[in-house]
């Protein structure tokens, strides 16, 4: 393994599958909760003004309309700024702290068990107005907890991949997160969403309420079944990948030491490794980029293009079919060509895709399209960047580096959302957003196309020296 330790070829596999299955848990939250049904759910009209919504039903242009609807964004988005904020703060230090304490599967478990219980709370945000703030609360709540419980997930990759199927194994990963997501998003949508009944109350095959007058519990249902969903994965982890070995030349440290040790790490780095530190600065713009296009296609497709609940669904598994095979693609591609070829292909036809999208018609067929050449290239993206950084890190220090890859990624996290809010402001429709998740993807493959295709294991302080 990448993390020192020998074990037969059969264990290996199996262990990398039990790690590999929290992908598919985990995509419960990101493909129901961050992007296809509760964030469109919150950014629907069923949470605006009925005064309002009566003027957009007659002209959906109508600037109070789309002023409504761009206020709401705004309030997500606002709260996602300060998610964002908490996690460039608390990850690298909880990142450097489960280094050699032999406690990182158990922080997965915590942080993950937060993620779940906010799921479960976001059952309680109703169909109103009033409820807005506390559904985009747990949202950024949930994701805060997300990502911290990433930072450990992922440095729990050295211990079940070896140098010659690291990309495999983290790419097989995220793929079967994406084609996970389309069995769960059907499952969900026909019990819970799709309109089975014609005039008849209730969707789904279950014909559960829904709208306002249903209290909306077709979608609140919809996020329980996935904390389920992503509790169930959460176990095959727990159970069968060992806990991280226990070193003793890494003592424990309080959360103040981490953040001296981290400034020492990013000054060594400086004078001996500014490639890595490239690395990491020119990853956290584009995967900023890649976080927005999730956070906002779904919410663009039903505000700019006029997709119902059903149709943002179908959307919804057609996505994560393209994106679970492309990233299962791009897993092959990684041991083959190597990660930066991997990342520079596909963040240039990201590039080329958004530009596309600005100049066509705001048609159905325009954005199905368009928006499923993005899916294609985003996961390729997010595995090489893992895949990159691991064959980076130095045995036994990869909670503190995969910490820093959280902070830096979550440090650049106002980048994609200042210029999203900034263009809806300037041009006041909801689609300008796009030109600013645009602007950050050429940032980052500036940034990027300077970095060595093979990266060199870094040389770091050792960790004990800060306490002396």
């Amino acid at each position: 393994m990448l993390d020192g330790t020998a074990v037969p070829v059969r264990e290996q596999r199996r262990r990398a599958f039990a790690w590999q299955l929290y992908d598919v848990g985990n995509s419960a939250f990101q493909s129901v909760v961050v992007t296809f049904v509760f964030a469109t759910y919150l950014a629907s009209d069923l949470f605006l003004d009925p005064a309002v919504v009566a003027i957009g039903a007659t002209n959906p242009d109508d600037p109070a309309y789309l002023a409504a609807q761009a206020g709401s964004q705004q309030v997500m988005s606002g709260l996602d700024m300060v998610a964002a904020i908490i996690v460039a703060l608390l990850a690298p230090a909880l990142g450097r702290t489960t280094d050699g304490s032999g406690r990182r599967k158990f922080y997965v478990a915590i942080f993950s068990g937060i993620t779940i219980a906010c799921m479960l709370g976001m059952f309680f945000v109703f169909p109103d107005a009033q409820f807005l703030f506390l559904g985009a609360l747990l949202l950024a709540v949930g994701v805060v907890f997300s990502e911290l419980a990433g930072v450990n997930y992922n440095a729990m990759l050295s211990q079940v991949s070896s140098e010659k199927n690291v990309g495999r194994v983290s790419g097989t990963g995220w793929g079967l997160g994406y084609i996970a997501s389309i069995v769960l998003l059907l499952l969900v949508l026909i019990l819970f969403i799709q309109d089975f009944n014609g005039d008849a109350p209730g969707a789904g095959i279950l014909a559960i309420p829904s709208g306002a007058d249903g209290d909306a519990l077709n979608i609140r249902l919809t996020i329980v079944v996935a904390a389920i969903w992503f509790l169930g994965f959460l176990i095959p982890l727990l159970r069968r990948v060992p806990e991280s070995r226990k070193h003793a030349d890494v003592p424990p440290i309080t959360i103040w030491q981490a953040y001296v040790e981290l400034g020492r790490t990013i000054g060594h780095l400086w004078r001996t490794d500014r490639k890595l530190l490239q690395f990491l600065l020119s990853s956290a713009v584009f995967r900023d980029g890649l976080n927005a296009v999730f956070a906002w296609g779904a919410v663009l497709a039903a505000q700019v293009y006029g997709f119902s609940s059903s149709e943002v669904m179908y959307f919804a598994v057609a996505a994560n079919l393209v994106a679970g095979l492309g990233t299962l693609a791009a897993g092959w591609l990684d041991d083959k060509l190597g990660p930066k070829v991997v990342i520079i292909g596909s963040l240039v036809c990201l590039i080329i895709a958004g530009t596309a999208m600005m100049f066509t018609p705001n048609t159905k067929l325009a954005f199905w399209v368009i928006a499923l050449i993005l899916c294609l290239f985003v996961g390729p993206v997010q595995t090489a960047s893992r895949t990159y950084l691991t064959r980076s890190i130095p045995e036994g220090r990869e909670g503190e580096l995969f910490g820093l890859y959280a902070t830096t990624g979550r440090a650049a996290g106002w980048l994609s959302n200042v210029l999203y809010f900034a263009f809806i402001t300037w041009l006041a429709v909801p689609k300008a957003g796009v030109w600013g998740i645009l602007v950050v993807f050429v940032i980052g493959l500036a940034l990027f196309l300077m970095v060595p295709a093979k990266p060199r294991v870094a040389q770091l302080l050792p960790p004990s020296s800060a306490r002396r």
